[in-house]
């Protein structure tokens, strides 16, 4: 039996080990650099950036559903789903359904004009699933990143 609840502080340790778990099924460990005492700071500090609702079994947590809101100059409120992993052993058991379904319901309650979120070319069960929900899956957008090293380094 898996409950759905929103997170809270003492489950950060948790999340960072799915955070983790995720990077490794993305095929990218090494970019992992935010710490738990970052998130901590980040989600429950002065002025909290993300929200998460946690998969909850008997003996653990077993999946998150990481997002913020974000601002379209066009659209308004947008809320943007950062993350939804579930560990590997109880995928396909709907909990990801469930994760997702509460975020949507958090962008019905707050107004939110848009429910956005990004998922990798090749990860057919997550695209399989965003389809079946009705999602927009678009090819039009590129992604732009500058990374720590390029923002400290980068003058006007």
């Amino acid at each position: 039996m898996v409950q759905i609840r929103r997170g809270t502080e003492e489950d950060l340790p948790q999340v960072y080990a799915l955070i983790q778990e995720l990077a490794v099924f993305e095929r990218a460990p090494e970019e992992v650099t935010n710490t738990v005492e970052d998130m901590r700071r980040d989600g429950f500090g002065e002025n909290p950036v993300y929200k998460f609702f946690v998969a909850e079994s008997e003996e653990r947590i077993v999946g998150i559903a990481l997002y913020y809101t974000a601002y379209s100059t066009w659209k308004g409120r947008t809320l943007w789903l950062e993350d939804l992993v579930v560990t590997e052993r109880l995928r396909r058991a709907g909990i990801g359904r469930k994760l997702f379904n509460a975020v949507a319901q958090e962008a019905k309650e707050t107004g939110a004009k848009r429910f956005r979120w990004q998922v990798l070319d090749w990860n057919e069960p997550a695209i399989t699933f965003y389809k079946s929900v009705g999602a927009d899956l678009g090819e039009e957008w590129i992604n732009c990143t500058l990374t720590e090293a390029q923002i400290q380094n980068f003058s006007a």
